[in-house]
């Protein structure tokens, strides 16, 4: 087994439905741009209001992918 070599990335995720979906929807965008993703952490949690309602879900994410072999 070869040693690997990761970078972290922090990303945000949205969405109007959950905090659960705004982690899917960043991870899945994440999974078509990068390759090798292999985890992620959730650092922050945010929501936006309006008329006293949860409109907007916010979640920042550290992700983590390994780096392709030299």
């Amino acid at each position: 087994m070869s040693d690997n070599v990761y970078r972290v990335t922090e990303i945000v995720g949205s969405s109007t439905t959950s905090i659960d979906d705004a982690i899917k929807g960043a991870i899945s965008r994440a999974g078509a741009t990068l390759e090798h993703v292999e985890w992620f952490e959730v650092v922050e949690t945010r929501g936006h209001v309006e008329n006293g309602q949860v409109a907007h879900f916010q979640v920042t994410l550290k992700v983590g992918f390994r780096l392709n072999e030299a």
